[in-house]
């Protein structure tokens, strides 16, 4: 079964000799190889690169052990491209590169594998793309150690998209498979559920758990564990560490957990979506909300338990979204309301997503079912108190197509929006 991930080829091949390292990022299994070195390579050499013009490094293949380190690893390609002739070099997994100490500096000093691309780049002539899973190695660090000359490119597990690209059918049922299962590219070549959830599991705990405990040395898993089990639970929900600490059933502080929950944003686990005051402009520091990079990890993770339609299906939105490129908050809205004595009350209601890109904003209700008059109100409440002009959509499960109300707000159904890259 093929999968074509089109959108993330593109940003490829629009980024194709700018001067800058090209690093891929994101989860663990969610495509990254498969994008650099099957799709990307093909269409390189459709396009007419010969095959002695693409320098491949897979530092996680044992052959290429000795290569996991930053001076060996320059030495291997410089030695491969002597001739001056204009090359791509596509690395894998460019962590497992570590940092050593300098051999040639008798007062110390560190060499990293940012040293040997930075080296690389200056030989002029080769264009260089790396795949790396841990963000706080190169997300934070992407234009300071790369001097200016780093531009990352973030994938994602599949959506929907391209789930159904991949398998076609019937949309609801694919969709039913999805919001499950999730966008985990394996998942596609995976025939029964027994089988699915055994991966998705495996994965959670054998793969992600295990990488977070190794690199920060964690010894209070449990700890951990509980704070992803809350995380998970939670989606759509606003929590803080606070309220998570005093779920854990052993005592521990805010501040530990918000340092987990800061080592599993840097694994690409969970994303953290923040509040915004629509109309005071300013972000408010807590509660926020946490949604699952995956939503078929989320539901192992709790054991095909929870599988709460409308939680699952604002994660998968907040996701999309994502995808897309935009900036997402959740907004909040402040309004006064008279009580029945008369007296002015403040409150506070949410829009599930502020989103914006490129000067463009919006605001967004996911909804999966409106069967009344009274529910449309509820839904509708907080947008109604937002007096600019800025598009305001509600993504719903039932309803069809694409339609305006009279009040000039945006129907669309979700199959639809996520079907469709321009929907919004």
């Amino acid at each position: 079964m093929r999968i074509e991930r089109n959108y993330y080829v593109d940003r490829l091949k629009e980024k194709m000799w700018n001067d800058s390292v090209k690093v891929i990022t994101g989860l663990r299994r969610s495509g990254k190889s498969f994008l650099l070195f099957k799709l990307f390579k093909e269409y390189l050499l459709s396009n007419g690169t010969k095959e002695d013009e693409i320098i491949e490094v897979q530092l996680d293949d044992i052959a290429n052990a000795k290569l996991r380190h930053p001076i060996r690893l320059y030495e291997h390609i410089e030695s491969n491209c002597k001739d001056g002739k204009r090359r791509f070099v596509l690395i894998d997994e460019i962590q497992m590169v570590p940092k050593i100490k300098n051999p040639y500096d008798e007062e110390g000093g560190d060499i990293t594998f940012y040293d040997t691309l930075n080296g690389l780049m200056k030989l002029g002539y080769l264009d260089i793309y790396v795949t790396g899973s841990n963000s706080r190695m190169l997300s934070t660090d992407v234009l300071t150690e790369f001097r200016g000359r780093g531009d990352e490119i973030r994938i994602h597990p599949l959506s929907f998209f391209e789930y159904y690209s991949a398998v076609g059918g019937d949309r609801m049922k694919a969709f039913d498979d999805y919001q499950r299962y999730g966008g985990m590219p394996h998942i596609l070549s995976i025939d029964s559920d027994e089988s699915k959830e055994k991966y998705l599991k495996d994965l959670f705990s054998e793969t992600y758990l295990k990488d977070i405990q190794e690199r920060h040395h964690i010894e209070r898993m449990d700890v951990m564990e509980g704070t992803i089990d809350v995380l998970c639970s939670s989606i759509g929900s606003l929590t803080n560490p606070s309220n998570i600490a005093n779920t854990v059933p052993e005592e521990v502080s805010n501040n530990t957990v918000k340092t987990y929950i800061d080592y599993l944003k840097d694994a690409f686990l969970f994303s953290e979506a923040k509040r915004y005051d629509v109309k005071g402009r300013n972000y408010l520091k807590y509660p926020m909300k946490y949604y699952c990079e995956d939503i078929g990890l989320r539901n192992a993770r709790l054991g095909f338990r929870q599988i709460e339609s409308t939680h699952i299906m604002e994660n998968i939105i907040y996701n999309e979204l994502i995808n897309r490129g935009f900036n997402v908050d959740v907004g909040m809205v402040t309004m006064d309301k008279k009580d029945e004595s008369g007296n002015l009350v403040r409150k506070r209601k949410e829009v599930d997503f502020v989103v914006n890109k490129g000067g463009r904003y919006l605001y967004i209700q996911s909804a999966f079912s409106i069967p009344d008059d009274e529910k449309m109100s509820q839904e509708k409440s907080s947008l109604r108190h937002i007096k600019d002009s800025f598009p305001k959509i509600m993504i719903r499960m039932d309803t069809l197509g694409r339609w305006y109300d009279d009040e000039g707000y945006l129907h669309i159904n979700l199959l639809d929006f996520l079907m469709d890259k321009n929907s919004v």
